[in-house]
């Protein structure tokens, strides 16, 4: 008779634990479950993404407003310009500054951007390119935008252009990068008067 007792004590001890650890079991599944979907783990998670697509993006430079050249010692403002009636590059209305094309990229996006300025002005007038054509490979030319921020290029070559000179192919590139391209005028004579119709113009690319 004891047995029989003692026996069913047993299954009936034994079925209580199974189903403690049944339960156990359960609860621990629902916390897991729980945690993993929270919406503090969420947010967290959704917090990352911010950080993640600002490391992506590119940082789009500001209007630039000076240019320097310490091998040439020079340190202008850039004034912004357009086009021309006749549809030439406007240059800078003060010769001691030089001047960016608007209409085109800014140092230090990709493609082709252009800074222009006066050189050998009339009576021994100071320009701000004066001693552009001393200008060497491997110069450095830095641009500071309205952010404070400078890019620096470095020449890679310069060349003399004609006025007759097809030069569409200065204003454009095709590799994805960023260039710089300066130009000024090259004093020449005539038989009565100084003109100007060649172009001298250096070539720099964005340094990385």
């Amino acid at each position: 008779m004891k047995k029989k007792v003692l026996s069913k004590r047993s299954l009936f001890f034994s079925k209580i634990v199974w189903f403690v650890i049944f339960l156990t079991v359960i609860f621990f599944l629902i916390f897991k479950l729980f945690q993993t979907y929270s919406p503090t783990t969420v947010q967290e998670t959704e917090s990352l993404k911010p950080i993640e697509n600002i490391s992506q993006e590119k940082i789009i430079p500001g209007i630039p407003i000076r240019i320097k050249i310490d091998s040439l010692d020079i340190d202008a403002s850039l004034e912004s310009v357009g086009l021309t009636s006749e549809g030439a590059i406007e240059v800078p209305k003060e010769l001691i500054d030089a001047a960016w094309y608007n209409l085109g990229p800014r140092p230090g996006e990709v493609g082709v951007s252009i800074i222009d300025g006066h050189s050998g002005w009339k009576n021994g007038t100071q320009s701000v390119f004066d001693n552009l054509y001393r200008i060497e490979k491997g110069d450095r030319i830095y641009i500071e935008d309205e952010k404070g921020t400078i890019t620096t290029f470095i020449v890679q070559d310069f060349k003399i252009y004609n006025v007759k000179d097809d030069v569409s192919t200065i204003f454009s590139s095709s590799d994805d990068k960023a260039h710089l391209n300066l130009i000024t005028c090259v004093i020449g004579q005539s038989v009565n008067q100084t003109i100007f119709n060649d172009r001298f113009i250096v070539f720099a690319d964005m340094e990385e």
